[in-house]
């Protein structure tokens, strides 16, 4: 069975970022078509916007290339539903848990991200900080 990675916007916005190792692993992670959801849209947009005050026309075409090379998954009921589980369960945030529980519903077994105790695993997903 082929490994699938699901990605969270934390790692995709080192490619607007001015860390060229950074940007570089990001950009290789892209290159292998991982899945993400809505959410990382959303939470890349917004930090696009506050953080590196990006203009929309720049947001836009970052958006574009990261629909151009990753899977997009819904937000729905089942995700928000085992979020909840995985919250609990493991004392974490529910929007970090909606990575997790959108990344295990799809069969992910590794989630990237800064965000999360590294090497942790969560139902069946492995999490890695693709920077260290």
């Amino acid at each position: 069975m082929e490994s699938r990675a699901f990605v969270d916007s934390n790692v995709l916005l080192y490619t607007i970022d001015d860390d060229e190792a950074k940007a570089l692993r990001a950009y290789e992670i892209m290159d292998e078509g991982p899945l993400i959801s809505v959410q990382v849209l959303n939470e890349f947009t917004n930090v696009a916007r506050k953080k590196f005050k990006l203009d929309w026309p720049d947001v836009r075409d970052g958006l574009e290339h990261i629909r151009e090379c990753c899977e997009i998954l819904p937000l729905n009921l089942g995700v928000h539903l085992r979020a909840i589980e995985i919250a609990e369960a493991n004392r974490i945030g529910v929007y970090d848990a909606c990575l997790v529980a959108a990344a295990d519903l799809a069969g992910c077994d590794v989630l990237y991200t800064e965000d999360m105790n590294h090497g942790q695993r969560i139902g069946g997903v492995t999490l890695r900080n693709p920077f260290v």
